[in-house]
């Protein structure tokens, strides 16, 4: 049971059942009711599993090379060596790619083969995130914020076709469906660089002792607290004009919603990350980054309801 429990924890549980639920929102909020589709969501299955089994492998790699970072930064959380192998770590990242690139065969097929290859690219920039890119100032944090967008982007382009996706074929519910996904996968990768700014300062002595050249330890504190700042006024100011927009169709519920579970949650987060100093500090911002997101992905029902 021990060997279980710290599975589960190193393959990061809570991150993967929220891969899940975003990908669920999406589907049946934003997809069904535009599309209307007959057909059981067989396909969906396979491309959340794939989902989950490479962002799991994508865990288990990242704590296999980041064993001595963690064991500064966060002594009692890293799993391995002290209950899972390294080389069991190996397998299990082999063995979840894989099952990560079989499952996006069974839920794409072959005749969407760029799928395929864009998972494929996405275990191999997972591994060269953890090995090198993760300790270059801003590259890794890009690198993540997109793959954190790639969760929805990908069934976007799982569900419409090459020459649809990319405008070859123009249609009033394609078009509105390319942006939706873009708006949400917009404000994922938004706020996913706000958070891996934070985690960088949150974590930035074991970082320093392990050569990184994370952008607190390059530019300092006060230019991250600049950086995050730029960008959480240009996620508030984007927030703050859609709902304005979205007012026209009278969508009440969901305006208030906004404004209240992401609109002033980022608000807070804007003066506490003024005023954060200490590494707990910093570790209350990024759980109030992860909270903000989740709640901006719950916004999704609002679509089943006006849709």
């Amino acid at each position: 049971m021990r060997s279980i429990a710290a599975f589960f924890k190193l393959v990061r549980w809570q991150n993967l059942l929220f891969i899940v639920l975003t990908q669920l929102l999406f589907y049946f909020c934003v997809f069904v009711p535009l599309y209307k589709p007959t057909v059981a969501p067989v396909r969906l299955a396979w491309l959340i599993l794939a989902s989950v089994f490479i962002a799991a492998a994508g865990y288990v790699i990242n704590d296999y090379f980041d064993l001595n970072i963690d064991q500064v930064n966060k002594p009692n959380k890293n799993v391995i060596n002290r209950i899972i192998p390294r080389r069991w770590a190996i397998f299990w990242h082999g063995f979840l790619s894989l099952l990560g690139l079989l499952a996006t065969v069974y839920a794409v097929g072959f005749h969407k083969s760029y799928l395929i290859l864009a998972n494929a690219v996405v275990i191999v920039l997972l591994w060269f995130y953890s090995t090198s890119l993760k300790k270059k100032m801003l590259i890794g944090n890009i690198l993540i914020s997109a793959l954190t967008a790639w969760t929805i982007l990908i069934l976007f382009f799982a569900q419409v076709s090459f020459r649809a996706a990319f405008g070859v074929v123009q249609d009033a519910v394609t078009t509105k469906f390319f942006r939706v996904a873009f708006l949400y996968a917009g404000f994922a990768f938004v706020l996913s660089l706000i958070r891996e700014a934070v985690k960088d300062v949150e974590d930035m002595e074991g970082d320093r002792r392990y050569g990184c050249r994370t952008l607190p330890i390059v530019s300092g504190l006060v230019a991250t607290k600049v950086y995050t700042t730029v960008w959480i006024v240009v996620l508030l100011g984007a927030l703050i004009v859609l709902q304005l927009y979205i007012l026209q169709f009278r969508w009440w519920a969901a305006v208030i919603y906004s404004v209240s579970c992401v609109i002033f949650p980022l608000i807070i987060l804007f003066f506490s990350h003024l005023k954060a100093r200490s590494t707990s500090d910093f570790s209350s911002l990024s759980r109030l980054a992860k909270w903000i997101m989740l709640a901006g992905i719950g916004s999704m029902l609002f679509f089943r309801l006006y849709f």
